[in-house]
């Protein structure tokens, strides 16, 4: 630990090993979720309800909106939920925190989301994904912001909207489409555009050259935000999502089972109106509390005045 007075920082494990680590396994972990629905629960209840609907995954949080600086769940919160579900297990890290990172990934959880929604520990720098045997999962707004957390190693993109949990859409719907459209232009350059593009968006030249390749990112790129109904959660898929992340609220009902299933049918058949009928009905009720109020709609409607 230490020699001479002098205090070993980093281990020789901080160092970025590719053969120790292969990013290849850790995206392939990343695709096994394709086509699924991750939900965010704070109780062993609550990971019950959401195996049993069919949840491909569930990220595990503190209950409650504490107060002051949020950081990651209590282990042994994670360790009661892992202990009671079979299904792959996430939790969060704040962003540049690696030490939370190494403790959540002692405790064997399967994926780690270093995430904004929790208070930043380093407001320059992430972690470096690479020297950790745990799949990442990163927030974007944009298609730089996610080609530079890729770099840095994280093998799932979460495209982020609105972090309040009033489960309005729009934002998550804005920045879902901003992905795709610089996607979209990307494809249809010239490869003698590709330079001057990555430049502007601040982004790897060989990843950009690898989307231009492939037409997608080249990690499996789920939305969060806002996403508490049937059909939010299949117009994500729409509009070219693999996957959706859907907060805590959904479980605030009388029959979460009911909401929390219609989501995971409505993500697994996102092309099939008849499904999509059958599962946003009778779901009105238990949303009462996320609907926008009267203010809100008022201040919209003088907005587009």
């Amino acid at each position: 630990m230490a020699e001479d007075g002098a205090v070993t920082l980093y281990n020789n494990s901080a160092i970025t090993d590719a053969k120790k680590n292969p990013f290849s396994i850790k995206a392939g972990l990343a695709q096994m979720l394709r086509g699924g629905t991750i939900f965010e629960v704070t109780s062993v209840q609550q990971a019950k309800i959401a195996e049993e609907a069919g949840a491909c995954s569930i990220i595990v949080s503190e209950p409650g909106l504490r107060q002051g600086i949020r950081r990651m769940p209590d282990p042994s919160l994670i360790k009661e939920i892992k202990r009671a579900v079979s299904v792959p297990l996430m939790a969060r890290a704040r962003v540049g925190h690696f030490v939370e990172a190494q403790i959540l990934e002692a405790i064997g959880v399967d994926y780690i989301d270093e995430s904004e929604l929790l208070a930043l520990a380093d407001e320059d720098n992430f972690i470096n994904k690479h020297n950790f045997r745990c799949p990442f999962i990163c927030g974007c707004r944009n298609l730089g912001e996610a080609l530079r957390r890729v770099r840095e190693g994280a093998a799932m993109i979460r495209t982020q909207g609105e972090i309040l949990g009033q489960g309005n859409v729009a934002e998550t719907v804005k920045n879902v489409r901003n992905v795709m459209k610089e996607v979209r232009v990307l494809n249809n350059m010239d490869e003698d555009e590709v330079f001057a593009f990555a430049k502007k968006i601040a982004a790897p030249y060989d990843l950009v050259a690898q989307i231009k390749q492939m037409g997608r990112l080249p990690v499996v790129q789920f939305a969060a935000g806002g996403i508490v109904t049937p059909a939010d959660a299949a117009l994500m898929m729409q509009l070219g999502c693999d996957g959706i992340f859907v907060g805590n609220e959904v479980f605030d009902s009388a029959d979460p089972y009911k909401r929390v299933r219609g989501i995971v049918q409505a993500v697994r058949h996102y092309n099939d109106p008849h499904v999509l009928v059958e599962s946003s009905c009778g779901l009105e009720d238990s949303m009462a509390e996320l609907n926008l109020g009267e203010d809100r709609i008022e201040q919209f409607g003088r907005g587009g005045e």
